[in-house]
């Protein structure tokens, strides 16, 4: 296997933790650099600060260490975004540009560059949400997420770099806690449940969005970006969905390994105006045809996948 370079931008976060890991698995952990904001306590791992504003230091980091992938994961999420928009799209967009622009200069042969189901809105199909489909997103992350795919498929086609994208959904997982999402919810509650916590969801119990395990989500992105590149037909972002599910099918399905458990509903109205602008199920047929993605988790399968490492993390820590 020829060697690879990887920079991972925004390596900090839920995602970027455990992407991390999976990439040093892969390539091995001296060709994986993890960067972030703030610095990153992760074991075994070459660690930088990075402020992805500054392009400067990103263009150093790429130059010497002779970058041959980037997985630009830095960004503001939906609910966090919202309470700062112009810093949000600032962030958001400025620190893709320094990417794009980094990689067409210095030829940095593969992008990873996530998307989400907030690029779609009101206006989109809400059941089965198509591939192409009309986007009016409502909130400063959607509209940036959209922007960052049109962006991306304008790089690819006037300069020849190869970005791949994602349109995530709420992504669970047992490593790594959420940031400011609208389906952040749908992870906290795991850690409440073990721990022997009522629960309140800041969602109606009806509130049907796409979910996707983190275990699913990781192996979605590596095979993105394993895939030939004659393979890849989607420039702006491939749809990607796991399973659909209620707050009021995740609390029964917890219930049937922890019956005592409790949970409450207390609708936030920022967070649910922002839920019901999203699909409530998506259509990746696209990604299947394309790269043959299937996920691997349903509701019940991740519940208790999710319960048995919550449980093995909390009875470490009560021992410590």
């Amino acid at each position: 296997m020829r060697k690879e370079s990887i920079l991972i931008t925004g390596a900090g976060g839920q995602i970027g933790t455990v992407l991390t890991k999976a990439l040093q698995e892969k390539y091995g952990a001296e060709n994986v650099l993890a960067t972030d904001l703030r610095e990153i306590k992760l074991p075994n791992t070459r660690t930088d600060t990075l402020n992805v504003l500054d392009k400067d230091r990103m263009t150093e980091l790429v130059v010497e260490n002779r970058v041959t992938q980037i997985y630009h994961l830095a960004a503001i999420l939906s609910a966090k975004g919202e309470e700062k928009p112009r810093f949000t799209w600032n962030i958001n967009m400025e620190g893709l540009f320094n990417v794009l622009d980094i990689a067409r200069d210095h030829k940095v042969e593969k992008i990873f560059h996530p998307s989400s189901i907030a690029a779609f809105g009101p206006d989109t199909p809400r059941e089965n949400t198509p591939q192409v489909t009309p986007a009016t997103p409502t909130t400063v992350y959607g509209i940036s997420k959209m922007a960052g795919e049109f962006w991306g498929n304008y790089y690819f086609l006037r300069y020849g770099v190869d970005i791949r994208s994602l349109r995530y959904p709420g992504i669970i997982g047992h490593r790594s806690l959420p940031g400011g999402g609208t389906t952040d919810y749908a992870v906290h509650i795991y850690h409440s449940a073990v721990k022997g916590e009522d629960f309140e969801v800041f969602l109606s119990e009806n509130t049907s969005l796409p979910m996707i395990y983190m275990d699913d989500a990781i192996r979605a992105t590596l095979e993105l970006m394993e895939a030939p590149k004659e393979k890849i037909t989607i420039r702006d972002s491939y749809n990607l969905a796991g399973m659909t599910f209620s707050p009021a099918e995740i609390v029964a399905s917890i219930k049937r390994e922890f019956p005592e458990f409790k949970a409450t509903y207390k609708s936030n109205p920022l967070r649910q105006s922002i839920a019901e602008s999203w699909p409530k199920s998506i259509d990746d047929s696209k990604a299947t045809e394309d790269w043959g993605w299937q996920p691997n988790y349903d509701l019940e399968k991740m519940t208790k996948d999710m319960i048995m490492n919550l449980r093995k993390k909390y009875s470490l820590k009560q021992s410590a």
